[in-house]
């Protein structure tokens, strides 16, 4: 049975939420990971702790409590509607939002193991040819950590796509708008229309193992994760 139009709907929202999604990690990731791979400050673990938490904490809990601080009445809320900005609960944006909380960790920690491995040595020889702390991360951090970055990519975009639990929490069910792929096939099975469920999951299916046999085929998964 082909795909509905609802199910190319879901396909589409799913691809451009990852896609955006595992931007803005990047973005963000990259200076989080930088700083707990170099600090010795005494926060270091507090904060590597927060950042791991969605690996261990369900994501309803996760989506609950960004239920309440996003919603009309928690403190971001009440911020975006000060401004004019309405809430971002049930939006593409409140999905966008629990996203990057919920794929965090499966971008800081393949960041910070593959600026770890640098070591101080290439960064030490830059420092003696005069090079400046932020040229030091743009021509020897970055080429050098480059293995990280695709290894991150890869997982935070997979992560982004196979996400449930947060997206319905904070974005609810709403069609062309933040219903995506995990949501529609909850929809299929809870309507028994088990074929269309099935091209879905298979999707999904083969998805989630092409991308992890291209990371595990690839060298640079052996260099970050080895």
């Amino acid at each position: 049975m082909p795909l509905g139009s609802g199910d190319l709907a879901a396909i589409r929202l799913t691809l451009e939420l990852a896609s955006l999604t595992t931007v803005l990690l990047l973005i963000l990731g990259t200076p989080l990971a930088w700083w707990l791979a170099q600090t010795r400050s005494r926060l270091r673990g507090v904060v590597g702790a927060l950042v791991a938490l969605p690996l261990v904490l369900p994501p309803t809990v996760i989506g609950f409590y960004l239920l309440l601080v996003l919603g009309p009445h928690g403190w971001v809320g009440q911020a975006t509607q000060a401004l004019g900005l309405g809430t971002v609960v049930f939006s593409f944006a409140g999905l966008v939002a629990g996203s990057v909380i919920y794929s965090l960790p499966f971008v800081v920690q393949p960041l910070q193991n593959a600026f770890s491995a640098i070591g101080p040595r290439p960064l030490e020889v830059a420092a003696t040819l005069r090079a400046s702390p932020l040229d030091c991360f743009f021509t020897v951090v970055l080429p050098l950590a480059r293995p990280g970055f695709v290894t991150a990519a890869i997982l935070g975009f997979a992560h982004t796509v196979g996400e449930f639990g947060v997206v319905l929490m904070i974005g609810g069910n709403i069609p062309g708008k933040t219903r995506v792929v995990s949501v529609q096939i909850f929809d299929h099975v809870e309507a028994l229309e088990y074929a269309q469920a099935h091209w879905l999951a298979g999707a999904m299916v083969a998805f989630s193992f092409l991308v992890l046999l291209a990371l595990y085929s690839s060298r640079g998964h052996k260099q970050v994760w080895g």
